[in-house]
């Protein structure tokens, strides 16, 4: 058995980049696939707050944090030269304002008095500057996929699936094509793979 284990759940934004700095660096890891409503017992003993994805390692010890997860990952092994590729700024606003209103455009039942309406042209403002970056190169960190885009388009795609046709009204050719192109990409489809709810032998 691997000596680091991943807790996942297949849909998960958070775990697939996750996943995706794993296969890419080529780390040796065993995958436990989490059901959210009945999360395991071990999964919670190493990270009682309960979110996925969980990495625990010997070296690094328990990993709770996507971004950290990757940047592990990477460390043991970075072919394409991701660490390199990486903008701090645009992690922020994914992972922060624009996480808030896809929350709220997607799920806006979860919430009170919440406009999903708003909140989906929140959204499309930070794609907009996503889509001006793309229209000069077609990564968002230059020629390459990079730490930046697969941190950030599992999101954009979350987005998207939303309401696919109110998006392809706002004429985000750019991120289109982009997110068309990792979404296609044998890494993702990959990671994607269906695995059975993990349990203890």
């Amino acid at each position: 058995m691997a000596e680091t284990i991943l807790y996942s759940f297949r849909r998960c934004p958070y775990a697939m980049r996750a996943r995706m700095a794993l296969s890419v660096s080529g780390a040796d890891y065993e995958h436990r696939e989490v059901v959210l409503r009945d999360k395991p017992p071990e999964m919670l003993e190493a990270s009682p707050k309960g979110t996925v994805p969980v990495l625990v390692t010997e070296d690094a010890g328990i990993l709770e944090e996507s971004l950290d997860i990757m940047r592990w990952a990477l460390a043991q092994g970075d072919p394409e030269g991701w660490l390199e590729r990486q903008d701090e700024e645009l992690l922020a606003a994914n992972d922060g304002p624009f996480k808030h209103h896809l929350d709220r455009y997607k799920y806006s039942t979860r919430y009170d008095d919440v406009d999903p309406e708003e909140h989906g042209a929140k959204a499309a403002e930070h794609l907009r500057v996503l889509d001006e970056r793309l229209a000069t190169s077609p990564y968002l960190c230059g020629e390459k996929r990079g730490f930046a885009d697969i941190a950030i388009f599992p999101f954009v795609r979350q987005f998207v699936n939303a309401d696919k046709e109110w998006f392809a009204a706002q004429g985000l050719k750019h991120v289109d094509k982009w997110l068309a192109g990792l979404t296609g990409s044998e890494l993702f489809t990959g990671i994607m793979a269906k695995h059975d709810q993990w349990k203890a032998a």
